[in-house]
């Protein structure tokens, strides 16, 4: 019994080498791989996500307006005419047809704004005391 406790306290102690390098490129390649599966994922749920035919489609939603909190106003394009829809919790109802042509609303510039000075005029008129 002593001679074996005297082998086992002789004996160098087996242990594992520790490879820094090697545990490093495993965490950085495992970190990579879980990142292009998240890449993946996403481009995957958009693509299942869109609808075929969408820009054959003969009725489209122009605008959407709320009322109140459960009630809407729809403008509808629908084979050439607009359409005023209400929808609410008792339905939906058609409130207007449009006739005639469909013009686009047009789009309103934006207001002039007066360009940002430069970051040395600021300066300038900073130490200046303006």
């Amino acid at each position: 019994m002593v001679a074996l406790a005297l082998m086992l306290a002789a004996a160098p102690a087996a242990t594992p080498e520790f490879n820094a390098a090697g545990e490093l490129v495993r965490v950085v390649l495992s970190l990579v791989g879980i990142i292009g599966l998240i890449v993946a994922a996403g481009w995957l749920t958009r693509r299942m996500q869109r609808r075929p035919g969408a820009a054959g489609r003969r009725i489209r939603c122009v605008e959407t307006f709320a009322v109140g909190a459960r009630d809407r106003l729809l403008l509808l394009d629908a084979d050439g005419k607009r359409l005023l829809i209400g929808m609410g919790p008792g339905g939906m109802r058609t409130l207007h047809v449009y006739d005639g042509t469909l013009t686009e609303p047009a789009v309103a510039e934006p207001p002039a704004v007066a360009p940002i000075p430069a970051f040395g005029e600021l300066l300038a008129r900073w130490k200046r005391g303006s």
